[in-house]
């Protein structure tokens, strides 16, 4: 089998942020444990207008700040032609690609894609929570191991809510996950998972925040004053509380992204290289 390259897409556009460290620690382990030769490139999509071509096997689209509603910076046309390119080879091509979406990019794509309705939550929605599975997450290879619920990082302004279901149906993609049920809030769960196709998915959560790593910065004093001033002690002492639990975020951590990895890694065993014909770009995913 030829070497494998993975494509991290930085979303995070030069903020500080735990989420690049947890992606490339997770994509570490996998270089030492598989027997295939694994490299990977970061890109800073936003800051620098940096993005891969089809030339890798494996995509990774972070989380990061801001709105993803519609705008006219100069990252957000290329981005989207590469994904459209993505869903374009696959279509063409035996050697599949495989994409994994983060937070802000699930939410690009969702919005791309016309999968539901994106809008500014009333309020932020941080800390860890419980993410519950439908009949489709429960039997879906990536998150089938987790127990249901299960729990995860939150952390969005933004939400994708109301799915449009002829054009989700139309495009044969699977709701996989909804945000936790609130009976005394009137208010639509958001679509935490989607499936949208057998090599793409995305979480509208973060699956990448490890347990260990996390509370050491949560447990900074500078950390816990913000954490403390923005959303109350009980909030900080249930996060810490669930950050030293097994069964809650290091779970998460250990099943989403490994396995995501692990099947791209396992589906490109059957080929020495990648085919040659190019895929139409700007194509959308149907």
């Amino acid at each position: 089998m030829k070497s494998l390259k993975i494509a991290i897409l930085d979303m995070y556009d030069n903020f500080p942020n735990e989420g690049m460290r947890c992606i490339v620690q997770l994509v570490h382990r996998i270089q030492e444990e598989q027997l295939a030769d694994i490299s990977f490139d970061v890109f800073n999509v936003r800051a620098e207008v940096a993005l891969p071509g089809l030339e890798y096997d494996i995509y990774i689209s972070t989380g990061g700040p801001g709105s993803p509603l519609p705008s006219t910076e100069a990252w957000e046309q290329p981005y989207f032609s590469l994904i459209d390119s993505l869903f374009a080879w696959n279509r063409s091509q035996d050697r599949k690609k495989h994409l994994l979406l983060i937070c802000h990019s699930f939410q690009l794509v969702s919005r791309h894609l016309g999968i539901g309705t994106l809008s500014k939550r009333k309020s932020t929605s941080f800390g860890i929570f419980p993410i519950h599975l439908t009949d489709d997450g429960q039997s879906d290879p990536v998150l089938q191991d987790l127990p249901e619920p299960f729990f995860a990082v939150d952390s969005r302004d933004y939400q994708v809510t109301s799915p449009h279901w002829e054009r989700i149906n139309a495009l044969g993609v699977k709701v996989l996950c909804l945000e936790k049920d609130r009976p005394h809030v009137p208010l639509e769960r958001a679509l935490m998972a989607l499936r949208f196709t057998d090599e793409v998915v995305g979480t509208q959560f973060h699956p990448e925040a490890d347990g260990e790593g996390m509370l050491r910065y949560f447990l900074t004093e500078e950390k816990r004053q913000q954490v403390v001033a923005n959303y109350g002690e009980a909030k900080y002492n249930d996060m810490v509380r669930l950050l030293q639990d097994p069964n809650a975020i290091e779970l998460t951590e250990s099943v989403i992204i490994p396995t995501f990895l692990r099947r791209a890694v396992a589906s490109f065993t059957a080929f020495s290289e990648v085919p040659t014909r190019i895929a139409e770009p700007n194509a959308s995913i149907a």
